[in-house]
């Protein structure tokens, strides 16, 4: 397992590179925000990324949308402080593979880290119950999202991209078509995934098409 860990606080970036070592884990890299993240993903593939949500410049929900779309088979793990159900909720919904807690018991957060290779959502104690409850809210405001026109689900920039995507084009090709950098075009791309409760483009482009973008 190949792991980039991205945290704001260098102490503990440095405690959980040595401590993920000493068991036999391969740290790739470390970075200090989400927009560093995205490069350090972009560069290095790692299998799994433990990400901290409050972080300056670009925070870890933001980051892990921007991620997801672009690497969708990276999976990201939420490593935080915060056992807020807000910030639970997006994290599911901004694509994350699982969500542990600082405060966790050393040998409790290897023994879930390692669910991640049985295919398994790694969870802090506590939160599992909690997530069902959150998915199960999630569901019902998806099926009264399915009775909103799109266009009011979509800010106009959004749906600007959401057609030309849906028509075939590239991102480097929308990029240019709407005069903007291929960057700005995935961080839309995120967005709008996460906005329709969907995973990746092919999701998208298949639901824009239903909907009669594109």
């Amino acid at each position: 397992m190949r792991v980039l860990l991205v945290d704001d606080h260098p102490l503990f970036l440095d405690g959980l590179k040595n401590l993920l070592s000493g068991r036999g884990v391969q740290v790739a890299a470390t970075a200090r925000d989400g927009l560093e993240a995205l490069e350090k993903a972009r560069r290095e593939r790692p299998d799994v990324i433990l990400m901290d949500i409050q972080m300056p410049r670009c925070d870890g929900l933001a980051a892990t949308r921007l991620i997801k779309a672009e690497l969708p088979q990276i999976k990201i793990v939420m490593l935080t402080m915060s056992g807020e159900d807000d910030d639970l909720f997006e994290a599911i919904k901004s694509g994350a593979s699982g969500y542990l807690l600082k405060t966790q018991d050393t040998e409790d957060f290897f023994t879930r880290l390692m669910e991640l290779s049985r295919g398994e959502a790694p969870l802090s104690p506590g939160l599992a119950a909690r997530v069902l409850n959150l998915l199960g809210g999630q569901a019902e405001a998806v099926a009264l999202e399915k009775e909103t026109p799109l266009e009011s689900l979509l800010t106009g920039r959004e749906r600007e991209v959401l057609t030309l995507v849906a028509r075939g084009l590239t991102y480097k090709e929308v990029a240019a078509e709407l005069c903007l950098s291929e960057r700005t075009i995935k961080y839309h791309m995120g967005e709008i995934i996460a906005r329709l409760h969907l995973e990746n483009r092919a999701q998208v482009v298949e639901y824009a098409k239903r909907s009669g973008f594109g």
